[in-house]
């Protein structure tokens, strides 16, 4: 049987509350920009983003809901309130007519580039310009270390689906 601590140590404590909080702080603000600017939640974006990053600006469904750690029907909302507005299509995929295909649209394509510039102002300012280049890379190299460890045994939302052989 593994031994599992009974408390953090005063460090971990202190690194876990500056986590939090800067999440917190860092997302409020940055949730403000994209509203105000493209009128989209932070899901939203995120949605459109990784459309925008995909080869042919198209994913299926359930890779977006993995790779934005969001419940399938949550996604499902988001996606439509998106296609409402005409920033992406939805249609079945061809290879599985089971699986939705999420595209963005040209309109998608302008509300990306309208709030990109703000966007990226918003994280270079509040979480970037106070530390070195250094920090930076250590961050990233300590995040990705804890998303990995995180994605191990993730909750059913960020699980990768297991495809069916056919």
């Amino acid at each position: 049987m593994e031994n599992t601590p009974t408390a953090l140590t005063p460090t971990q404590l202190q690194a876990y509350f500056a986590f939090t909080e800067v999440g917190s702080l860092l997302r409020h603000a940055v949730e403000k920009q994209l509203r105000d600017a493209g009128g989209l939640s932070y899901v939203q974006f995120q949605l459109l983003a990784r459309l925008g990053d995909a080869p042919d600006g198209q994913l299926r469904m359930t890779d977006l809901a993995d790779g934005v750690v969001y419940s399938r029907s949550g996604l499902t909302y988001q996606a439509q309130l998106l296609e409402q507005r005409g920033l992406v299509t939805r249609s079945p995929s061809p290879d599985d007519e089971r699986s939705i295909v999420v595209a963005l649209t040209s309109g998608g394509r302008d509300v990306l580039a309208t709030v990109f510039p703000g966007h990226i102002d918003a994280v270079h300012s509040l979480l970037f310009a106070g530390i070195s280049s250094k920090d930076v890379d250590d961050l990233a190299r300590i995040l990705a270390q804890t998303a990995a460890h995180l994605r191990a045994a993730p909750p059913r939302s960020a699980a990768p689906r297991s495809r069916k052989k056919a």
